[in-house]
């Protein structure tokens, strides 16, 4: 994680947005672990972040690629009568126009608009919320699914790049650096055997048979807000990770988790 935030730079940072009426409290929120989140109270809620660099070395490319899918989805659920205020990200510019802020040391903030009544699950607590969680990212990816997604920046390179990841697996499995392959050596067996199977949907991705979508990446049951009255998925959220790939990717990470 960064360096720990003193309140000067987190009261310098909330000078550059444009809040809504004056900041009546701003407290750390939430249970997340990459980014600093606070919930900044002023005539309405805000959410403000301080961007981990550490992990996300290209801030300003990450916050490219979050403001053209926010924008885009906005126009999208605009289309379909919803309301973007609760059914996506909304970004709340800087005083000088932009999607982020940048302080003198070098910390990158960036603030949205805080959704109103919803909740979040570490945990499925019952069947209907891993049903509503697919059905928020499957709306996620047709809000998008015209959005070229060649004009999004990669934040973390070959990500979810099954063959790299394939090749470092067999490179720390054959050094065995603390003897450990002993103890698992059928589940390793098994991997092998079925090396082709992983290399399947990028070799269709190069072949131009499935084609370049975008993906969030980071399909886990936290990321989605729900409705805190009907428990109906509204919006997904830490869109970090959103980056060219394929649908399966979101659909694998979320069977995963």
């Amino acid at each position: 994680m960064n360096k720990e935030l003193s309140t000067k730079e987190v009261e310098n940072a909330l000078s550059h947005f444009l809040l809504k009426g004056e900041v009546k409290s701003c407290e750390p929120y939430g249970s997340g672990h990459i980014n600093n989140t606070f919930l900044v109270r002023a005539d309405r809620d805000y959410i403000l972040q301080r961007m981990n660099t550490n992990i996300f070395k290209q801030p300003k490319e990450l916050m490219e690629n979050v403001s053209l899918v926010c924008n885009f989805m906005e126009e999208e659920i605009l289309k379909k009568k919803g309301n973007p205020e609760r059914e996506g990200l909304r970004i709340v510019p800087t005083t000088d126009g932009k999607a982020y802020y940048e302080d003198e040391g070098k910390n990158f903030f960036r603030m949205y608009l805080f959704v109103e009544d919803t909740k979040s699950y570490n945990l499925v607590e019952k069947p209907e919320h891993f049903y509503e969680s697919a059905r928020a990212f499957g709306h996620f990816q047709n809000l998008l699914a015209s959005f070229p997604a060649e004009k999004l920046h990669e934040t973390i390179p070959d990500f979810h790049n099954s063959v790299k990841r394939f090749a470092r697996f067999k490179e720390v499995l054959e050094k065995d650096a603390l003897g450990r392959r002993k103890d698992c050596e059928e589940e390793g067996q098994f991997f092998l055997a079925h090396e082709k199977d992983l290399s399947y949907a990028m070799e269709l991705l190069e072949k131009r048979e499935l084609p370049l979508r975008v993906s969030h990446n980071d399909t886990k049951l936290n990321n989605v807000l729900f409705d805190a009255e009907t428990e109906r998925a509204l919006c997904i959220i830490d869109l970090d990770t959103v980056m060219p790939g394929l649908s399966i990717f979101d659909f694998g990470d979320a069977i995963r988790f």
